[in-house]
């Protein structure tokens, strides 16, 4: 279980792009994201007409590593840390460690 998954609101607490929200539209597998508006990067590509795929400069978002993020609190109005616990029914859920709220329902 990753404590930042897809769909997650994020706060980005380092880089270039420090103190933007957005959500997590991709989560790969070497511990990066791809969080939505976040590290956008313009890539020049060529056009391929047989694909579909017009030339030019296209502005998309590049991975961010998960330790640049936190979860967003909306209690709070800020990131936060987060953790895991185990429910008396046996499910293990992912809280926030600065009010002690479970994060999945």
């Amino acid at each position: 279980m990753r404590k930042i998954r897809k769909g997650d609101e994020v706060v980005v607490i380092a880089g270039r792009d420090k103190g933007k929200r957005g959500s997590v539209l991709k989560v790969l597998d070497d511990d990066r994201l791809i969080v939505e508006n976040i590290n956008i990067v313009k890539r020049h590509t060529k056009a391929n007409p047989a694909a579909g795929i017009a030339g030019g400069i296209i502005e998309k978002e590049a991975p961010i590593h998960v330790s640049n993020v936190m979860l967003y609190n909306p209690q709070t109005q800020k990131g936060d840390r987060v953790g895991f616990r185990i429910l008396e029914d046996g499910r293990k859920v992912r809280y926030f460690k600065s009010t002690n709220e479970v994060v999945d329902v």
